[in-house]
């Protein structure tokens, strides 16, 4: 039985590269039917918020790598509600909807069914 695996991205879309490289790490797991999950944390939080102009900051947009995620078999979505309150975003609207709203307690429970954890 494969390990699983979570991938907790702390970083906003706009931030550098590794937003991106934590997108691409869990499509990988899913594409290879890996035991996955991806937790928004801190300034990740960011990357769930809708209509994004990335090209006004000369990036390139996540919105589809995110939306793509359930089409991997990606199904274990988290988002810190405290992350998003104190950065004053609403958890409902969100770029995916089927994101559940973790606590920080609920995340230390997270974590512990993790086999694997990767922070970007």
């Amino acid at each position: 039985m494969p390990k699983s695996l979570l991938i907790i991205s702390r970083q906003a879309p706009w931030s550098g590269p590794n937003a991106r490289e934590a997108l691409d790490i869990v499509l990988a797991g899913g594409a290879f039917d890996l035991p996955i999950g991806l937790l928004f944390l801190d300034d990740g939080v960011f990357q769930l918020t809708a209509k994004q102009d990335a090209k006004a900051l000369q990036q390139k947009d996540l919105s589809a790598n995110l939306q793509a995620l359930p089409m991997f078999g990606v199904e274990d979505l988290f988002v810190c509600g405290d992350s998003a309150a104190e950065r004053g975003l609403e958890t409902t609207g969100l770029a995916l909807e089927e994101v559940q709203v973790l606590s920080a307690h609920d995340i230390t429970a997270l974590i512990d069914r993790y086999d694997q954890v990767i922070t970007l």
